[in-house]
C-alpha cells in the first residue's frame, strides 16, 4: 500500500472489530499482523487465527488501486487508540517497513508479506445451507447459552457449542458436564436436519460482533466451516469435529416441586453468601421450606453465611446443595424480572426456566455438601 491518507476511526474501528482473535504469542509471526487490501473505495481488514477468520470493511473518500499490506494488530491498535481523537493518518508501505504517521507522531513498523498471509478460503463444491434470522435473536439466544461452554475440557467437544437445525427449529445448547443450558428460536424456512459444534472462541467473539438489532444475519453451513454474515462483517470458522451429548437425556421432565423468586434478590444473596462459600469447591446449601428459601455457605475455617428469603413455595421441605457460580453465571447473563426454580430431590439436578423465553432451559447437576 503505497498511500492510504484517512481518518483515524476509519482505521481504528475495523481494528477493534477484528483483533479479537489476533494470538499475541503465536509459533506463526504473520498471524500477529492483520491483513489489510485498500481497493477502489473501500478499505478491508482482516485477522485470523488459522481456526477463525473475521473480515470487516470501511468506506474510503478515494479510489485505490488494490495495495495490500499486513501490520501487527496489537502495536497498530495501540497506537491509533493513543492518538488525538478526529486526527488524519496516513500510511506508507515499502518493501517490509511502514511508516504510520498523524501531525508531528511518526511509528516506523515493520510488516511481512500480505502473499503470506494464509486467508481461510470457502470449500470449492461444497454444499452450502444457509439459514436467516435476525441478529438480536441470534445474540440473545447465544447469551442465555455460552456461558455453560467448558474451559479447556479433555472432551474437546465440550468446549464448544452445539447448533442444531431440526425442520423450522434451530437450538443452541452448550454444556461442561455439569450444567447445561439449552435455548431455541423457529425459523422462517424448514431446514435439513443437522448439527454442527461451533469452538469457544467463534461464540466469544461473535456475541461481541452482533448488534441488537433486526438486521439479519446469515449462517452459512458446510460439513467443516461456517460463514456468518452481517452488517459489513464477514466471520468463518470451522467446526469442531465431534459428537457432542444427547442433550435430550439431560434435561429432566418429571421434576414436581417449582419455586418462583425475582432474578436480582437471588442473585444478590448468593453473591453475599458465597462470600463466606468454599473457594475451591464453591458449595452453597438450599434449605426450602413452605414459602422459604434458606441459602447457606460455609467454608473450612467454620465460618458461615445464611440468607433468608420468601418465595413462593408449596413443594416438599427439601435440602441439597449447588455450586453457586453454575447458578450465578445464569443470573447474571439473563435480563428478566423472576426465574421458575423446578426441583425433584436432593439427588436430582435442578431445571431453571423463565416466563419469557419458553424455550430457555438451564439445568444445574446437584452436589454433596
Amino acid at each position: 500500500m503505497k498511500l492510504l491518507n484517512i481518518d483515524k476511526d476509519i482505521l481504528l474501528k475495523p481494528l477493534q472489530m477484528v483483533s479479537g482473535i489476533v494470538e499475541r504469542r503465536h509459533t506463526l509471526p504473520i498471524l500477529s499482523n492483520v491483513y489489510l487490501k485498500a481497493t477502489n473505495n473501500r478499505l478491508e481488514v482482516i485477522a485470523t487465527d488459522l481456526e477463525i477468520q473475521i473480515a470487516t470493511s470501511a468506506a474510503l473518500d478515494q479510489e485505490y488501486a488494490g495495495e495490500t499490506l499486513t501490520i501487527s494488530a496489537r502495536k497498530t491498535l495501540d497506537i491509533l487508540r493513543a492518538l488525538p481523537d478526529k486526527t488524519k493518518i496516513t500510511l506508507e508501505a515499502s518493501e517490509n517497513r511502514a511508516i504510520l504517521k498523524s501531525g508531528k507522531s511518526k511509528f516506523n513498523l515493520q510488516t511481512l508479506p500480505s502473499s503470506d498471509f494464509p486467508l481461510i478460503a470457502p470449500k470449492e463444491n461444497a454444499t452450502v445451507q444457509t439459514v436467516t434470522l435476525e441478529q438480536t435473536v441470534l445474540k440473545n439466544m447465544l447469551q442465555k447459552v455460552q456461558f455453560a461452554m467448558a474451559q479447556q475440557d479433555i472432551r474437546y467437544y465440550l468446549n464448544g457449542l452445539l447448533l442444531v437445525l431440526d425442520g423450522d427449529i434451530m437450538r443452541l445448547v452448550a454444556t461442561d458436564g455439569h450444567r447445561l443450558s439449552h435455548a431455541s428460536t423457529t425459523l422462517n424456512i424448514n431446514a435439513a436436519s443437522r448439527e454442527i459444534i461451533l469452538p469457544r472462541k467463534t461464540v466469544i467473539e461473535l456475541v461481541k460482533l452482533l448488534g441488537d438489532d433486526n438486521e439479519t444475519v446469515d449462517l452459512e453451513i458446510t460439513d467443516t466451516q461456517i460463514t456468518i454474515k452481517f452488517g459489513n462483517v464477514t466471520l468463518v470458522s470451522k467446526l469442531v469435529d465431534g459428537k457432542f451429548p444427547d442433550y435430550k437425556r439431560v434435561i429432566p421432565t418429571e421434576l414436581k416441586n417449582t419455586l418462583i423468586l425475582g432474578r436480582e434478590t437471588l442473585q444478590e444473596a448468593l453473591q453475599r453468601a458465597s462470600i463466606l462459600s468454599n473457594e475451591k469447591f464453591r458449595g452453597v446449601r438450599w434449605v426450602l421450606t413452605k414459602n422459604l428459601l434458606k441459602i447457606i455457605c460455609s467454608n473450612s475455617e467454620q465460618e458461615e453465611a445464611e440468607e433468608e428469603l420468601e418465595v413462593s413455595y408449596e413443594g416438599e421441605p427439601l435440602d441439597i446443595g449447588f455450586n453457586v457460580n453454575y447458578i450465578l453465571d445464569c443470573l447474571n447473563n439473563l435480563a428478566v424480572q423472576d426465574v421458575n426454580c423446578i426441583l425433584g430431590d436432593s439427588n436430582s439436578s435442578m431445571l431453571m426456566t423463565i416466563k419469557e423465553d419458553s424455550t430457555f432451559q438451564y439445568v444445574v447437576m446437584p452436589m454433596r455438601i
